[in-house]
């Protein structure tokens, strides 16, 4: 008998996440994920009268491809790839390694040819572009031990966060989504922060179980320039295997002109990959009512609940590219909008209650941010959180 959970996140999955309507092709992705769970998506999206494809990988095999990995051998991977890609209608992508740092040791430049080769002709210019999609983490013990969890205590977690009601999280962020759009201003206030910059015209997208599994944040972008002083992060992010601690960013007409963190040279790397890397191209607030606490985890801290006792605030360092790192955490305590102070107010011992208190916005006029198109081209995005 197939466990209940993994039936009512397939379906969520299937139904809710890419919509999937009769007569429609979704391909499943599935890395390291148990039989079992992969067997519920198919069932899923049979009942919802599609057509499953299905890719099975492994990201132990991915590194042994990866470490003498030559560009015309992942062009030609990247050929039968996109091929599918083309032909479905949406994507579910779930990835579930035991080791975090699996590819901690493959060389950077085989990492680039990966993502010039395989992640942006496939994902970035076939999937992202032109697919439903969603991406998902599966629980497992590695997970479990970066979260400070036991394995059994981190499923419970995983399986409330992302089988919550999704629907209903998205109309509860949409007077923050509207106020977002609104805000001109933006100033980040903290012990080792003070940052200020624009969000002024640029348009604000909710985040609601569309694209992520885990989800649940509100995203807006800096314009380009506008980024001046300080930040500094207070929990850990893990990036291509390698975490970083104590990470320090200061901006200058919003360019990144120092970097600090417990791997500089990576770091500094990861900034020096090409000229839109060291710009910010997201800022958002998490929302998601069951996600407390950073977990070492960028698809689920990113959506981590800012508590009104502290408003803390995070911002996500990315530049045009499509894939960067994601130094965010408790982050910064206060932010100051067009002078004055919004919070998120509690409306009863619900998690899932949530309101805000402020003013009906106004609508602005578009204006384009520092990063990429994205997000199935419907919004301006630059960062690609987990899948995109």
């Amino acid at each position: 008998m197939a466990d209940p959970r993994y039936t009512k996140l397939a379906d969520t999955l299937i139904t809710y996440s890419c919509d999937l309507q009769p007569g429609e092709k979704i391909l499943i992705e599935a890395i390291d994920i148990p039989p079992a769970f992969t067997q519920e998506l198919i069932k899923a999206a049979y009942r919802a009268e599609g057509t499953p494809l299905l890719f099975l990988k492994s990201q132990p095999l991915m590194r042994e491809l990866l470490l003498q990995a030559s560009a015309e051998q992942l062009s030609l991977i990247a050929d039968g790839e996109e091929a599918c890609m083309k032909e479905v209608d949406a994507y579910i992508g779930m990835r579930g390694s035991a080791n975090v740092s699996e590819l901690s040791d493959v060389p950077t430049e085989k990492m680039k040819l990966y993502e010039e080769f395989l992640w942006k002709r496939v994902h970035v210019e076939v999937r992202v572009a032109k697919t439903k999609w969603v991406v998902s983490r599966w629980p497992n013990a590695s997970m479990a031990q970066l979260a400070q969890l036991s394995t059994a205590a981190f499923e419970d977690f995983y399986f409330r966060v992302c089988t919550m009601d999704y629907g209903r999280l998205s109309e509860a962020i949409e007077p923050l989504r509207q106020l977002t759009e609104t805000t001109e201003q933006v100033r980040l206030v903290a012990p080792g922060t003070d940052l200020t910059f624009s969000i002024d015209g640029i348009p604000a997208i909710s985040c609601d179980g569309h694209r992520n599994i885990p989800d649940g944040e509100v995203f807006t972008a800096p314009v380009r320039d506008t980024v001046d002083g300080t930040i500094r992060f207070n929990a850990q992010t893990l990036y291509q295997g390698i975490t970083h601690e104590d990470i320090q960013l200061r901006f200058e007409g919003g360019r990144i002109v120092e970097a600090l963190s417990s791997n500089p040279e990576h770091l500094r790397a990861v900034l020096d990959a090409d000229d839109g890397s060291r710009y910010v191209g997201e800022f958002a607030i998490g929302l998601n009512p069951y996600i407390t606490e950073p977990m070492k985890d960028i698809l689920f801290d990113e959506d981590r609940r800012q508590h009104p006792s502290d408003a803390r605030r995070r911002l996500r360092d990315r530049g045009q590219r499509e894939s960067q790192p994601d130094p965010l955490g408790h982050g910064p305590d206060d932010v100051a909008r067009e002078g004055r102070r919004r919070d998120l107010v509690r409306r009863s011992s619900d998690p899932e209650g949530w309101s805000l208190r402020g003013r009906r916005p106004r609508r602005p006029q578009p204006r384009e941010p520092a990063g990429l198109r994205c997000r199935g081209g419907t919004s301006w995005c630059c960062s690609p959180c987990f899948g995109c």
